[in-house]
């Protein structure tokens, strides 16, 4: 098997059009989305943290070993399979996530931890993973685990649109029993990112969500969406390192700039915005592209990550009225060669031709150039050489004067003797 080439990036060449008002302010409220400072995950290193954070962990664990009121020994305590009284490396991780959502408060880390102990006990969170809620039709469509960002964090997606059919609504919302059997399927997908994660000092401690705001009935989910936030920050400090929200409406960033100053700049660091038809862009600059849904510009479909790590892909990008050849040389006569290729957005020109290594030989059009719809899932096919030569896939970009970002990679199966 032959490796993708790398493709160098090309830069972006586009002039910005006349904006309304309604434009502007939104622009100026999502570069204030995306100018907070970057993120930094804790380490869990217990020598970066400061003294006092130091020596309040060690105040938590004395206050988890010291015996009840009633003179009885503390029952031992653990949490997703972490002893908290062990005293290793993993149960100092849980603590100081505790620590860190009640910003190294002893008194506050202690009762929060308590009560959620107390939670996961009465809902049984442990077993919530053999559970079967028969949600078949949400698996995979509306909050799902599916790979990992460029630093190995797991990626949690979460889309609400479906929900605009009333019908769907009715059959997952109707009543509170339904309400309740949804939430118990929703901690159960965060139960699976959970089991992903090491609670290992400098390791991979949390999560990513990504949230596709198109669509979402904002009304009629408004009870499911609280309780489910309300669960998440109660019973799961600090599990995610980073809050991607993509497909956002005009309204949402200047939402978002009304209620900044009352958030925390630790908590304003880790979101990442992302308006319609920038999605790809956004998620490749935290997610390889053969982790990205289909759906979202990249080239990962559902399930196709079950048998293992995916082909990685070349990255490039396409500046505005450009047209983009590349080249996949050598190829043998009588060997099979198989593709594919995404453009975040896409709405441009797409075409790939055969020419043959020998001179005078006639090129073969594979596929002829069509304009993909915006949108549009990425091309996956495949040619078999009847000669040695190379395969020039072209993207024609010269109609929008908008830079796209793009991926490709490709199988080469060489003739059998």
């Amino acid at each position: 098997m032959e490796e993708s080439p790398a493709v160098p990036p090309f830069a972006a060449a586009s002039k910005p059009g006349k904006k309304n008002l309604v434009s502007s302010l939104v622009d100026v409220a999502a570069s204030t989305f995306l100018r907070a400072p970057s993120f930094r995950e804790d380490t869990y290193l217990v020598q970066h943290l400061r003294p006092s954070e130091q020596k309040a962990l060690r105040e938590l664990k004395v206050l988890l070993s010291s015996p009840a009121p009633e003179g009885d020994s503390p029952s031992p305590i653990s949490m997703w399979g972490v002893p908290l009284l062990g005293g290793d490396e993993k149960a100092d991780v849980i603590l100081l996530k505790f620590l860190r959502a009640r910003d190294f408060s002893v008194a506050e880390a202690h009762s929060m931890l308590l009560s959620c102990v107390e939670w996961r006990r009465e809902f049984g969170a442990d077993g919530v993973l053999e559970d079967d809620l028969g949600f078949k039709e949400l698996e995979g469509v509306v909050a799902y685990m599916h790979g990992c960002d460029r630093e190995g964090h797991p990626v949690c997606y979460n889309a609400y649109g479906v929900f605009k059919d009333r019908e769907l609504y009715d059959r997952v919302f109707g009543d509170a029993d339904k309400l309740k059997r949804f939430l118990r399927w929703r901690v159960q997908v965060m139960e699976r990112g959970v089991s992903l994660l090491q609670f290992k000092p400098g390791g991979v401690n949390s999560i990513i969500q990504v949230t596709d705001l198109k669509d979402m009935p904002k009304r009629e989910l408004r009870v499911a969406s609280n309780q489910i936030l309300s669960l998440f920050q109660d019973n799961y400090p600090e599990m995610v390192a980073r809050k991607v929200f993509i497909n956002v409406p005009w309204y949402f960033s200047i939402l978002y700039s009304m209620f900044s100053p009352f958030l925390t700049q630790w908590t304003k660091s880790k979101f990442v915005i992302a308006k319609e038809g920038n999605v790809a862009e956004t998620l490749y600059k935290f997610i390889r592209p053969e982790f990205v849904p289909v759906q979202y510009g990249g080239l990962s479909r559902l399930g196709a990550l079950d048998d293992g790590p995916p082909k990685p892909a070349s990255e490039f990008t396409v500046k505005g009225g450009e047209k983009v050849n590349l080249e996949i040389d050598g190829i043998e006569g009588g060997a099979t060669i198989t593709w594919d290729v995404v453009v975040g957005g896409w709405d441009l020109a797409y075409s790939a031709e055969y020419v043959p290594a020998a001179e005078g030989g006639y090129t073969v059009a594979v596929a002829k150039a069509k304009r993909i719809a915006p949108g549009g899932e990425p091309v996956h096919s495949s040619y078999t050489a009847k000669e040695a030569g190379k395969m020039v896939l072209c993207i024609d970009n010269t109609c929008s004067r908008r830079r796209k970002v793009a991926a490709y990679r490709y199988f080469v199966r060489k003739p059998t003797a």
